[in-house]
C-alpha cells in the first residue's frame, strides 16, 4: 500500500507527459488525477488505520531497494511510516488530488496558449511529479533520500511557477524560486555533511541514537570552534528557511503567484512550503538537544509571522495577500516547533492546509470569473455574482482569522480549525518564553491577520463595484469541478480543529500515545485520540484541574521510541493549558480587533484607507515595498554580482582571454613568421653562412660549459 501511494503519482506524470498522444489530452488528466484520488484514499486509510504501539519505536520501514554503497556509507531506498509521515500524506495527497480536479476546470481555456496548443497535459504531469518529489520528501528513511525529494520539489515548482513560459515575469519569478532555494538548500547539505562526519550514517535511526553522546562536543567551521549539535540544528534550518520561506530567504514566495492558481494552492499554501517545518519536526531528537539554534527558530519565526502580516496589510493582489498569510502561519508553525511542542506546528500545518488551500483555490474561483483579474480594487459586489465562492471564501476567513468560542470546552475547544492549532502555538509561546517576544508579536499577527483577511472579503464581496464595468456584468459561478474541492476543503476549514485536538495538543499523555512515544494501553484511543475526557487544557491558572497529567506520563529520556522527541526538562506542552485566561483570550480579542478596524474602513468608511495612505506615504509606501527587502537584495547581492560579472567578461574574457589569444594569433606569430621569412632568401652562401654561425656558437658552448663537472 505505501509503494502504491509513493509511485501512483510518478506513473500519472509519466504517462500524462509522455503518453498523452496516445491516449488523448482528456485521458490523459483522468489518468493522472486519478491516480493522485488513489494515493489519497490509501493514505486516509492508513492515516485512520496507523497504531504507533503496535510496532517497535513507534513505526516501521517499508524497503524498496538497495541505494547506496559507498564506503561507510550504506542506505536502503527505503518508506519511513510514522505519524509525522502519517499526517504529511493526507495533506499533500488529499490536497494534490483536490487541486488535479479543480484544475479540469481552471485550466480548461487559457488566454496565455494559443488555440489548438497541448499544455494541459503537462500541466498535469508537472502536479503530479511535484507530488511524487513531496512524497519522497516525507517518507524518507534517510537524509539523502530525503534531499533528493528536497531538490525533486524544487525543480517541479521552478517548472510549475514558470508555466506561462511567454510572460518575462514568470520566468523571473521561477528563476528567483530556483536560486532562492539553491541558497537554502546549500545550509541543508552542509549539515547532512556535517552529520554525517560526527555519525558515520546518514539513516535517522543511527543519527538520533548518536545525538546524546554528541552533547558538548565542538566542530571546527568557517575557522572556529561551534557547539556540534547547535551548528547542525542551525544549516539544517537555513535549509528549512528557504524552502519553508523565513525571514531574510522569503522573497521567492509572492513572486510564485505568477504561476496558474492551482500551483499556488498545492506547491505554496499546503505542501511544499510546509517541508521546512517537517523537517525540524523530523529532527526532534537533534533540536532538543540545541537549544541555541531552537531560540533562533523561535525568533526568527516569530519575526517573520509579523514581518509578512504587515505586509499584507497594503497588497491589492488577491493572491499576494494569501500568500503573504501562508508566510505569516508558517512562522507561526515554526515558533511552535522551535518551541519544542512539535504536535502543535504538526496541528497547525494540518489544519492550515485545509484552509489556506481553501483560500488560493476560492482566490482562482474569484479570478476566473472578473476573466483573470487580480487586482481587488476591481472588485467589489461579488457576492451576489458568485455566492458559492462566497460562502467557501468566508469560511476559510472564519477559519484563519481564529473563529471561536474561546474558554469553552466540551471535551475539545469549540471553533474553526484556525481557532485551535493558532491558538495553541500562542499560549505555548506564552508558556514557552514567559510572556516574550515571540508571544507578542504572535499576538499582533493575529490582529493583522483578521484585518487583512476581512480586508479581503470586503474589498472582494461587498460594496459597489469597481473596474471594469464588462467584465463584472459577466462574472459568473465557476464549474461543479472547481466547487466540489472547496466543498471537501470546507469540511477540514470547519472541523479539523476540533476533531484532532486531543492527539495534537490535549496532554502529555495523549500527545504522546498518539505519536508512537508512549506505548498506549487502549489502542483504540490512540488510534483515534477522539476521547472527551478532559484534559490537562480544562486546567485554571494555579494548575488545579481535571487531566492533569505532569509527572504521570513520562516521554523516553533518549531519542528513538516514536516519531517526535521531547527533552525531560521541555514541558511547554504542559505549561501551555495552564496560562492565565487573559492569554487565551488574547488571540480571539486581536480577532475581533482586526475585524472591526476592516469594516470601519472598507465598509462605513471606504475612503479612510486612501486618506491615510497619503498621510502615512512612507509608513504606506514601506509595507507596499514589502519593507524593501528586494532592493536591499538588489543593492547588496544582484548588482555587485552583475557589476563582477561584466569585469570578468569585458575585462577577464573579452579583454585577457580574447585579447591575449588574438594578440596572439594576429600580432605576435605573424611577426615572427615575416622574420622567417626574410630569411629565406634562396642563396646557397646565406644559409652556408646561418650554418656556420650555428655551428661556431655550439663549439663555443660546449668548450665552455660540456666538460665541466
Amino acid at each position: 500500500m505505501e509503494t502504491i501511494i509513493l509511485f501512483a503519482p510518478l506513473v500519472g506524470a509519466l504517462l500524462c507527459g509522455f503518453g498523452w498522444k496516445l491516449i488523448g489530452e482528456t485521458a490523459a488528466q483522468w489518468t493522472a488525477t486519478s491516480l493522485l484520488f488513489l494515493s489519497a484514499i490509501l493514505s486516509w486509510i492508513i492515516f485512520l488505520s496507523f497504531d504507533p504501539s503496535a510496532h517497535p519505536n513507534g513505526g516501521y520501514t517499508v524497503n524498496i531497494l538497495r541505494w547506496i554503497e559507498s564506503g561507510t556509507l550504506s542506505t536502503d531506498w527505503a518508506i519511513r511510516m510514522d505519524r509525522l509521515t502519517a499526517i504529511m500524506l493526507i495533506v499533500i495527497t488529499t490536497v494534490s488530488a483536490l487541486v488535479h480536479l479543480y484544475s479540469f476546470g481552471y485550466m480548461a481555456h487559457d488566454e496565455n496558449f494559443k488555440e489548438g496548443e497541448s499544455y494541459r497535459p503537462r500541466f498535469f504531469a508537472y502536479l503530479s511529479f511535484f507530488t511524487f518529489a513531496m512524497l519522497m520528501l516525507v517518507t524518507a528513511d534517510n537524509l539523502v533520500q530525503m534531499f533528493f525529494g528536497w531538490e525533486g520539489v524544487g525543480v517541479a515548482s521552478y517548472l510549475l511557477i514558470g508555466f506561462y513560459y511567454r510572460k518575462p515575469s514568470a520566468n523571473g519569478a521561477a528563476i528567483k524560486a530556483f536560486v532562492v532555494n539553491r541558497v537554502g538548500d546549500f545550509g541543508f547539505a552542509l549539515g547532512i555533511f556535517a552529520l554525517y562526519m560526527v555519525t558515520d550514517s546518514i539513516r535517522f535511526e543511527d543519527i538520533f541514537a548518536a545525538i546524546p553522546d554528541l552533547q558538548g562536543d565542538t566542530i571546527t567551521f568557517a575557522w572556529r570552534e561551534w557547539d556540534t549539535l547547535n551548528l547542525i540544528a542551525v544549516l539544517l534550518f537555513i535549509g528549512a528557511m528557504g524552502k519553508s520561506a523565513q525571514l531574510i530567504l522569503h522573497t521567492w514566495l509572492p513572486d510564485a503567484m505568477e504561476g496558474p492558481t492551482p500551483v499556488s494552492a498545492l506547491i505554496h499554501a499546503a505542501t511544499m512550503v510546509t517541508a521546512g517545518v517537517f523537517l525540524v519536526c523530523r529532527m526532534s531528537p537533534l533540536m532538543e538537544f540545541a537549544p541555541a539554534a531552537t531560540d533562533f527558530i523561535v525568533f526568527l519565526g516569530a519575526t517573520t509571522a509579523f514581518f509578512a502580516a504587515t505586509v499584507g496589510l497594503v497588497q491589492n493582489d488577491i493572491k499576494r495577500v494569501i500568500a503573504y498569510s501562508t508566510c505569516s502561519q508558517l512562522g507561526y508553525m515554526f515558533v511552535a516547533a522551535g518551541l519544542g511542542v512539535y504536535s502543535v506546528a504538526m496541528f497547525h500545518l494540518l489544519t492550515h492546509a485545509f484552509f489556506k488551500a481553501m483560500l488560493f483555490l476560492g482566490a482562482g474561483s474569484v479570478i476566473h470569473a472578473m476573466h483573470h483579474e487580480q487586482d481587488m480594487r476591481n472588485y467589489g459586489g461579488l457576492r451576489h455574482k458568485i455566492p458559492k465562492t462566497f460562502w467557501m471564501m468566508m469560511i476559510g476567513t472564519l477559519a484563519i482569522t481564529g473563529v471561536g468560542i474561546p474558554l469553552l470546552y466540551v471535551g475539545f475547544p469549540v471553533g474553526f480549525a484556525g481557532f485551535v492549532s493558532k491558538d495553541a502555538i500562542i499560549e505555548s509561546a506564552y508558556a514557552g518564553t514567559a510572556g516574550g517576544y515571540a508571544f507578542w508579536m504572535l499576538v499582533i499577527a493575529a490582529l493583522m491577520t483578521s484585518f487583512y483577511s476581512w480586508r479581503l472579503m470586503f474589498m472582494t464581496f461587498y460594496g459597489t463595484p469597481r473596474g471594469d464595468k464588462h467584465t463584472h456584468e459577466h462574472a459568473h459561478e465557476s464549474p461543479t469541478s472547481m466547487l466540489a474541492p472547496l466543498y471537501v476543503l470546507a469540511i477540514g476549514a470547519v472541523l479539523s480543529g476540533m476533531v484532532f485536538y486531543k492527539p495534537f495538543f490535549g496532554s502529555d499523555e495523549s500527545v504522546g500515545k498518539y505519536f508512537g512515544a508512549i506505548v498506549a494501553e487502549e489502542k483504540a484511543e490512540a488510534n483515534l485520540g477522539f476521547s472527551l475526557v478532559a484534559p490537562a487544557y480544562a486546567a485554571s491558572a494555579e494548575g488545579e484541574a481535571e487531566g492533569d497529567d505532569h509527572g504521570k506520563a513520562a516521554w523516553p529520556e533518549v531519542p528513538g521510541q516514536g516519531a517526535i522527541f521531547k527533552h525531560p526538562d521541555n514541558h511547554v506542552l504542559h505549561e501551555a493549558h495552564l496560562v492565565p485566561k487573559w492569554v487565551k483570550l488574547s488571540p480571539f480579542i486581536a480577532m475581533l480587533a482586526g475585524f472591526a478596524l476592516a469594516y470601519q474602513m472598507y465598509i462605513r468608511r471606504p475612503d479612510l484607507p486612501a486618506k491615510l495612505a497619503r498621510q502615512q506615504a512612507p509608513l504606506y509606501n514601506f509595507l507596499l515595498n514589502k519593507w524593501y527587502f528586494d532592493e536591499i537584495y538588489d543593492f547588496l547581492i544582484v548588482r555587485p554580482a552583475f557589476a563582477l560579472g561584466r569585469i570578468l567578461w569585458k575585462r577577464g574574457d573579452t579583454g585577457t582571454i580574447d585579447g591575449g589569444i588574438n594578440g596572439l594569433a594576429m600580432g605576435i606569430i605573424p611577426f615572427f613568421t615575416k622574420l622567417a621569412g626574410r630569411a629565406q632568401s634562396g642563396y646557397i652562401f646565406s644559409y652556408a653562412f646561418a650554418m656556420v654561425l650555428g655551428i661556431a656558437a655550439l663549439l663555443t658552448w660546449v668548450t665552455l660549459f660540456g666538460g665541466a663537472k
